[in-house]
């Protein structure tokens, strides 16, 4: 058998509901993030044990948590972003849990995503974390300096009724100490990739569905692939290599990517959410997506032949390669919404679901592809 399999190993049932899931870089540890039934957040690091899952530490915040990640931190520092419902973003030294390191109020209400980078990658600029929020505002913070963010990217309109919900954001193009972009995802179906180096938008798009996930293949390189999923079972994958002055950026689209998988392989049930997308680390060319149904599908992307084509006009224009799907599990009757790549072993996963489960997963031959 070379095909690719993911197997839950252990399956691990919280009396709160999930929110975010991360590994611990360099351990075997995981962190988990979410809110308690009163309204509090719950922070809980859980450790492999031979099959078994124990318990290292817990606390308990005064507002639910939304997001969280690791991006900023130096390896042996681990140090956990945070974003809560209150709209506030803390950095956490995860051995001094009760007291933030570094905290500022970041948003208007609920942060509904954030992403980080620069923590331990060496020549890719400064440690930086983005937040999307439901004011529709998406901030750039530096760790280092408190109170006002770097970059602030708000909706041009005035009138607060007209602004959208900002659900995805990611970092990418950081393979210098200045280049970098910050792509963000919003209810409405709007993609909007912003050059931080010269603060303009370099590209826009709608994908006529909101934007639930968004993730560059990698985020120290020069922009290769970017893969976005939205609501009612949509994931596209940009080719990011050559950008058309009025074409953008060549993909390829999947449909129905949400739904179950029956045991002959038909696709069944209504539209469903793709609730996550995250690339493997250690192959940019493997990822899987979360769906609404509580399955996870493995995706192999194949390049085409050329990556570009010359136009009559003398223009480059990107062009797309297509998807092939490994493998599908169905793990939960409810969405697996977030799903995190041990970034040390290879096929090592954790995700989370609605059901108020953990789930640690082990996924075999992915070295073949």
């Amino acid at each position: 058998m070379d095909s690719v399999q993911m197997i839950s190993h252990i399956e691990k049932s919280l009396n709160y509901s999930v929110y975010d899931v991360k590994w611990i870089p360099c351990t075997s540890k995981f962190v988990v993030v979410g809110s308690n039934p009163k309204g509090t957040g719950a922070v809980q690091i859980y450790e492999l044990n031979r099959g078994t899952l124990d318990l290292v530490r817990e606390v308990e915040k005064d507002k639910s948590i939304k997001c969280c990640s690791f991006g900023a931190s130096k390896l042996r520092s681990e140090h956990l972003a945070v974003g809560d419902f209150a709209g506030k973003l803390a950095i956490y030294d995860l051995n001094r849990l009760d007291t933030p390191v570094y905290e500022v109020t970041a948003h208007e209400g609920i942060i509904n995503t954030l992403d980080a980078i620069g923590g331990s990658t060496v020549n890719c600029g400064a440690p930086e974390i983005v937040t999307g929020g439901r004011d529709g505002t998406v901030k750039v913070w530096d760790p280092r300096q408190p109170k006002d963010p770097v970059a602030n990217i708000c909706p041009a309109s005035k009138n607060a009724d007209e602004w959208r919900d900002c659900w995805a954001v990611g970092f990418g193009d950081s393979y210098n100490p200045v280049e970098r972009v910050v792509c963000s995802g919003y209810d409405n179906g709007d993609l909007k990739l912003v050059d931080l180096r010269n603060l303009k938008l370099r590209w826009e798009t709608n994908v006529k569905n909101g934007i639930c996930s968004i993730e560059f293949d990698r985020k120290d390189i020069r922009m290769n692939k970017l893969a976005v999923s939205t609501l009612e079972g949509g994931l596209f994958v940009y080719d990011m290599r050559t950008q058309h002055s009025e074409k953008g950026f060549a993909s390829v689209k999947e449909k129905t990517v949400g739904q179950s998988l029956g045991t002959n392989g038909v696709i069944s049930g209504a539209k469903s959410t793709v609730w996550t997308v995250k690339h493997l680390p250690q192959n940019r060319d493997i990822f899987i997506t979360g769906g609404g149904s509580g399955n996870v599908r493995i995706w192999l992307y194949h390049y085409p032949e050329k990556r570009s084509k010359t136009l009559t006009d003398g223009e480059e224009q990107g062009v797309a390669g297509s998807l092939e799907m490994l493998h599908a599990t169905t793990l939960s009757t409810q969405p697996v919404h977030t799903f995190d790549w041990s970034p040390d072993l290879q096929g090592l996963a954790v995700c989370g679901s609605f059901d108020q489960t953990v789930r640690v997963l082990i996924t075999t031959n992915l070295n073949l592809h």
